[in-house]
């Protein structure tokens, strides 16, 4: 009895957690989907999960009051661009890093942590300043060089690097491949969890970036989704059903990446957190 009291217990706190969580995403989508008189007007009551009404207005606005398609273009390319690059750069940094024996390499590692306990908003000033000195503004580019190379991606592919056996390697070695070689024909393949989880939490986090894009574009044309959403509070009349329409098109493609790719995701985190 007490073990199933406790066990119980346990799942009520958990789905009272995941009620808490849920709730603004939520309401975000059931809102999306209900007349503007009542978003506002139902927000303090059971109805703002369960509307009476539902319609399809608010995301017909979200298209024709932006370009919509532009914004999304873009940031799937800052984002698609800045997974890809980053998986190659920071993938070999945490390969020399785990497996290649060279002068400095504990201060290099060292110095990866260090970084991780530094703030983009502490570096994002000089670093705007830097790049407008030398004409560096309003692109797309600008917005995805800078954060190709991240220490967190290099940590997390050094944990599962690390941990991985030696015989694969040195077999590879013996049969004459290099080091390039050995990585892409061994480590790359044993490795997908970990590639996975990366990419994912890399997207996570870029995603819904606004500070750096704001700095660093002027006009529509390189400006991705989180400034998008930004220029409703503009357009007068101000719509709250259009900008929570917005912002469910702006997660959806997040969310199904992640639901595609969550075993995968689980498995890295779960390597990577025993590992370390």
């Amino acid at each position: 009895m007490r073990r199933t009291l406790t066990t119980g217990l346990r799942h009520a706190a958990l789905l009272v957690s995941a009620a808490a969580f849920l709730a603004p995403v939520a309401f975000l989508v059931v809102g999306s989907f209900k007349p503007e008189g009542r978003i506002l007007a139902d927000a303090g009551s059971w109805r703002a999960f369960f509307p009476a009404h539902w319609t399809l207005d608010n995301y017909r606005d979200v298209f024709a009051r932006v370009d919509f398609v532009r914004f999304l273009l873009n940031s799937l390319l800052i984002n698609g661009a800045m997974v890809l690059s980053g998986l190659a750069v920071n993938s070999l940094a945490a390969y020399a890093l785990a497996r290649l024996r060279w002068a400095g390499r504990p201060f290099v590692l060292g110095l990866v942590l260090a970084t991780l306990v530094v703030p983009f908003e502490a570096i994002a000033v000089p670093l705007f300043y830097g790049l407008s000195a030398i004409g560096w503004r309003d692109d797309w580019s600008v917005q995805v060089v800078p954060f190709v190379a991240n220490p967190l991606s290099i940590w997390l592919f050094y944990v599962f690097f690390a941990g991985l056996p030696r015989e694969l390697e040195e077999a590879a070695r013996v049969d004459g491949a290099g080091v390039l070689r050995t990585f892409l024909t061994v480590v790359v393949p044993n490795a997908r969890a970990a590639f996975a989880t990366v990419a994912i939490v890399t997207l996570l986090f870029y995603w819904g970036m606004y500070l750096w894009p704001l700095l660093m574009t002027a006009g529509p044309h390189a400006r991705p989704l989180p400034l998008a959403i930004a220029t409703f509070y503009t357009l007068p009349p101000l719509r709250w059903g259009d900008i929570l329409a917005f912002g469910t098109l702006m997660v959806a493609p997040v969310l199904l990446l992640f639901i595609l790719f969550q075993r995968a995701f689980v498995r890295g985190v779960a390597a990577t957190g025993i590992k370390g």
